[in-house]
């Protein structure tokens, strides 16, 4: 028996549960993979994730601003 690989969203840092999320394929070969819609559409509007306050790296720019 193996175990299911877990997956990282590339915009937010947030961990991917299998079965769920996106995979999206670069023409390059580039392989991203989004935790959810939101994160998909932010990441293909030109957003910054670490701008973003609900992302993992907007967190972890809060706290260093503050």
């Amino acid at each position: 028996m193996t175990m299911v690989e877990t997956r990282t969203c590339d915009y937010t840092g947030e961990e991917i549960e299998p079965g769920t999320g996106t995979m999206f394929v670069k023409t390059d070969g580039t392989i991203l993979h989004f935790v959810d819609s939101k994160a998909e559409k932010n990441y293909f509007m030109g957003r910054e994730s670490r701008d973003l306050e609900w992302t993992e790296a907007g967190q972890a720019n809060k706290g260093e601003n503050e």
